[in-house]
């Protein structure tokens, strides 16, 4: 009798684990699913990778750092990063300040200026490059006032970074904005009865709320700036050691017949990119976490 009982406990506890297992797979067809988005990414993502690697370590690890250690080159890399990272802080104020306007308030000419955000996704980089160097060269439309006080902002640096926070602006946009549209007013009026200040309220409660996201629209607008080409190249001005970016360099090896040396700096590039996503991945997945405990 009480094997017979025993095996009756059993059963419904078996049954239930399989009607479980059965749940987390709602929808059928997951291993063919599964099947096509691993070779879709191994064909799309790892095989180009990985043939960038392979040709790059044919040069071996001398000719990888004498590729990368040129004075041309590692003047290019530190102006790409530096200008990326300048844009980026540039963009996480804005952005963040654009992505506000659109979801706290109501006015008219709101969905244009919604529409507007994604402008520089939809136009090619390379018309945007030729419109800022046509409005900030020296006898340009806005170049022209700057001019008047010896301001040059088109064939410098400083044109490399308006290209920048203008082709990489709706990253940080659109990242904050759904967060901030589900954050509740509610906590802002609860804290403001607690008697908190607007700034305290910001540092308090809504930016520990909208930092994941704000980091994760920085990272991914950060490796977006660091490899854009078509709307840096037409108003950097190109001038080798002063306005000549990271991309350049690799199309002027590939021009010189140079695929080992233009490999080797887009591997190191792509080694930079991936080492500042992951960390702010990182970062951004502890922050969840925090957030999410409370």
């Amino acid at each position: 009798m009480s094997a017979t009982a025993s095996s009756a406990h059993k059963a419904p506890a078996k049954k239930g684990w399989l009607t479980r297992m059965r749940q987390r797979n709602v929808l059928p067809g997951f291993g063919l699913s599964m099947g096509i988005t691993v070779f879709s990414l191994s064909l799309l993502v790892v095989l180009p990778f990985a043939m960038m690697a392979y040709t790059t370590t044919q040069m071996g690890w001398t000719g990888f750092w004498q590729a990368i250690s040129q004075p041309q080159v590692t003047s290019a890399i530190k102006l790409s990063l530096w200008m990326a990272f300048a844009a980026m802080l540039t963009n996480m104020v804005f952005g963040t300040l654009v992505a506000w306007v659109l979801v706290r308030y109501e006015f008219w000419g709101k969905s244009l200026i919604n529409a507007l955000v994604d402008l520089p996704f939809a136009l090619p980089t390379a018309v945007t490059g030729i419109s800022l160097a046509t409005l900030y060269a020296p006898n340009g439309l806005i170049g022209q006032w700057f001019a008047k006080f010896d301001i040059q902002v088109a064939f410098t640096p400083l044109g490399i970074w308006l290209a920048l926070v203008v082709v990489s602006f709706p990253f940080i946009v659109r990242a904050v904005q759904p967060v901030l549209a589900e954050l509740s007013v509610e906590f802002e009026e609860a804290a403001a009865v607690l008697g908190a200040n607007r700034l305290t309220t910001f540092r308090k409660v809504i930016l520990p709320e909208m930092m994941p996201a704000l980091l994760m629209g920085a990272g991914m607008m950060f490796a977006r700036a660091t490899g854009e080409y078509g709307s840096v190249i037409f108003i950097a001005g190109n001038i080798p050691m002063e306005t000549e970016i990271l991309p350049l360099i690799i199309i002027s090896k590939l021009e010189q017949f140079d695929v080992g040396g233009a490999s080797a700096v887009a591997l190191f590039m792509l080694l930079i990119s991936f080492t500042i996503l992951l960390t702010i991945n990182i970062v951004q997945w502890k922050l969840s976490r925090r957030v999410g405990a409370r």
